[in-house]
C-alpha cells in the first residue's frame, strides 16, 4: 500500500517485481520456467497521466505485443488500484470486490462494521485493524487475555483428548476379552497394535 505519492513509482513496483522472480531460480540444472508474479499497488494517489480519467480506477497490466495488441507474456501482473477515484457508498456496494475496495479505503473511519460487510472475513479484518489502534498498555493486556484463553484451551483440549484415550482402553479391554484380532480393535479403538498388545500382556 502506498500512502502517498512518490516520483518514479512505476519504476519502483517493476523493481519488486524482479526479487520474486530472482528467488524462483534453481542452482542446480534449470529450465527456466517460472511460476507467476503478481505486484499489488493500493494507491492512495492518482498518477499524473490518469488524472482525466475519473472513472478508471483499476490497472490491469501485463506485457503486450503492441502492433497485435495481445498479451505476450501472462505471467508477470502488475495491479493498481488509485483508491481517491473509488467513492462508492455503503449501499452502492454489490461485489464483493466492492466491499473489499470500501473496507481498504475507509476501515480508518469505521468505528463499527457496517451491517452490508457482516460476513466473517471482513469481521476479522475489522478485528485486526482494533488490535492494531491498541495503545501499548492494551495490547499488553490483550496478549495477557489471549495467554489465558490459550491456556485454558488447552487444558480442556488436553482432557478431553485423555477422556478419549480412556474410552478407547476400555473399549479395547472388552474386545481383548471376546478374542477379537488385534486388527480389528485398532481399527475400532485407534490405538497401535503396540499399545494393544501390552494391554493383553496385562
Amino acid at each position: 500500500m502506498q500512502k502517498s505519492k512518490q516520483n518514479f513509482f512505476k519504476d519502483r513496483s517493476v523493481y519488486y517485481s524482479t526479487f520474486p522472480i530472482q528467488e524462483q531460480a534453481q542452482k542446480s540444472d534449470w529450465n527456466y520456467e517460472l511460476k507467476a508474479v503478481y505486484t499489488i499497488g493500493i494507491l492512495d494517489f492518482i498518477f499524473d497521466s490518469d488524472k482525466n480519467e475519473p472513472e478508471k480506477y483499476r490497472y490491469d497490466v501485463k506485457l503486450q505485443d503492441i502492433e497485435m495488441n495481445k498479451t505476450f507474456y501472462d505471467k508477470l501482473t502488475f495491479i493498481y488500484f488509485e483508491m481517491p477515484k473509488y467513492n462508492k457508498s455503503i449501499d452502492q456496494l454489490e461485489t464483493r470486490f466492492d466491499k473489499w475496495l470500501y473496507v481498504l479505503k475507509n476501515l480508518n473511519k469505521l468505528d463499527r462494521l457496517p451491517e452490508k460487510l457482516k460476513e466473517s472475513i471482513f469481521e476479522k479484518v475489522f478485528e485486526v485493524a482494533e488490535i492494531a489502534k491498541f495503545t501499548r498498555e492494551e495490547y499488553i493486556l490483550y496478549e495477557d487475555s489471549l495467554k489465558y484463553y490459550r491456556d485454558l484451551k488447552n487444558s480442556l483440549d488436553t482432557a478431553k483428548a485423555e477422556a478419549r484415550e480412556e474410552r478407547d482402553i476400555e473399549i479395547a479391554k472388552v474386545m481383548l476379552k471376546d478374542n477379537e484380532t488385534i486388527d480389528k480393535i485398532s481399527r475400532y479403538t485407534g490405538l497401535t497394535k503396540d499399545e494393544i498388545e501390552r494391554l493383553r500382556n496385562h
